[in-house]
């Protein structure tokens, strides 16, 4: 039985349905993230199972126990806030102290769970410091120690690691697992990083419009993607429509003036389709070989990689290359390229949402 469970769930503010029909099972243990852009729902879902935000209609349950309506303070839940919310009067020690003498905890044992919160952020140096004695991450720990010192069932984080600069921001996402792990706390966090969700997670919901549109691990996430949308969002995705031609061993996808074989289970000659291949997977190979053919238009260095914008008949192309000290293809230069078969992703060729992305230089941005 899942130890948190959300079913048909929506949240409704008057005309607009910010949530529809959410429906989620997270293990105990479990770390899942939220992911989606601004305005997809899934800070509305954090809020109802924080309970700071009212059902309009489903039912959500913590370890059989229906919490639906229940008030915040009384569903034990920990929840670290995008801005950390620390009390500034109060030292490190206090701040993570306060939750406990809420839950009239005596002292005696008061003290040792904060220090052992502090021991399991790496903070017990820092237990007499003020809040703007402390860096950015160090007030990330503080309230994170804060959450975890309650012993919560479930540990809700919203955008804990958004206010941290890109390298500290890298460094916290490992260091959140590797606590997570350590205490076993089920854990939900909202996040619009694609990287932070899928390097942490067990498992990623992917919200749309309020919607769920895929629930999976990371890493067939990124390889099995189910809509444009997701492919696009989670990763860069060059995304290409074309019109399944004929069905044999592979099927034929007309993208114009030129064809493509892919896997296709379950296609028929007449679909229209979308094909989703990630830059990565692509080759520069001679001019005359590979898949297609095209000419570099412009190239991009990044340090680990060379990244080529690729006019070809197809249309143009983001192709990601490993610096590996070979030497690269000039603006301007024919080349071939290639890619496994069984790489190129079929997808329904529909458009998803307006404002999803439209080429594959919109999916690199």
């Amino acid at each position: 039985m899942s130890f948190l469970t959300l079913t048909n769930v929506n949240k409704a503010y008057g005309a607009t349905r910010a949530v529809i029909d959410m429906n989620l099972s997270v293990e105990k243990g479990e770390f899942v993230s939220l992911l989606g852009p601004s305005g997809c729902g899934k800070t509305t879902t954090l809020q109802m199972i924080a309970g700071f935000a009212d059902v309009t209609a489903g039912r959500i349950t913590l370890d059989g126990r229906n919490i639906t309506h229940a008030k915040p303070n009384t569903r034990g839940l920990g929840i670290v806030f995008q801005s950390y919310a620390l009390f500034p009067h109060m030292s490190v020690h206090d701040n993570v102290s306060f939750g406990l003498e809420m839950l009239r905890v005596p002292k005696s044992e008061r003290a040792e769970r904060v220090k052992a919160a502090l021991a399991l952020v790496h903070l017990e140096a820092h237990a007499t410091r003020y809040p703007r004695e402390l860096s950015g991450g160090q007030r990330q720990r503080v309230a994170l120690a804060r959450a975890l010192v309650i012993e919560p069932p479930v540990l809700l984080l919203d955008e804990p690691l958004s206010n941290l600069d890109a390298k500290l921001r890298e460094e916290m996402q490992f260091e959140l697992r590797q606590i997570q792990r350590k205490v076993g706390t089920t854990t939900v966090m909202v996040t619009h990083d694609q990287t932070e969700a899928m390097s942490i997670s067990d498992r990623v919901v992917v919200m749309e419009a309020g919607r769920v549109t895929q629930i999976d691990q990371p890493h067939r996430l990124y390889e099995h993607p189910q809509t444009r949308f997701i492919s696009s969002f989670v990763g860069k995705a060059n995304l290409l429509e074309g019109r399944v031609t004929a069905i044999g061993a592979w099927a034929t996808v007309n993208l114009g003036t030129v064809s493509l074989e892919v896997e296709a289970p379950g296609a028929a000659a007449g679909d229209a389709v979308v094909l989703s291949l990630r830059p990565e997977k692509i080759r520069l190979v001679p001019q005359g070989q590979g898949c297609l053919a095209g000419t570099v238009r412009e190239r991009f260095f990044l340090g680990s990689q060379w990244l080529y914008q690729v006019a070809t008949a197809a249309g143009e192309l983001v192709v990601v290359c490993p610096n590996d000290g070979a030497v690269p293809a000039e603006e301007g230069q024919g080349i071939g390229l290639d890619w496994p078969v069984q790489q190129v992703r079929l997808l329904p060729g529909a458009r998803h949402l307006a404002h999803e992305p439209q080429r594959a230089l919109e999916a690199v941005a």
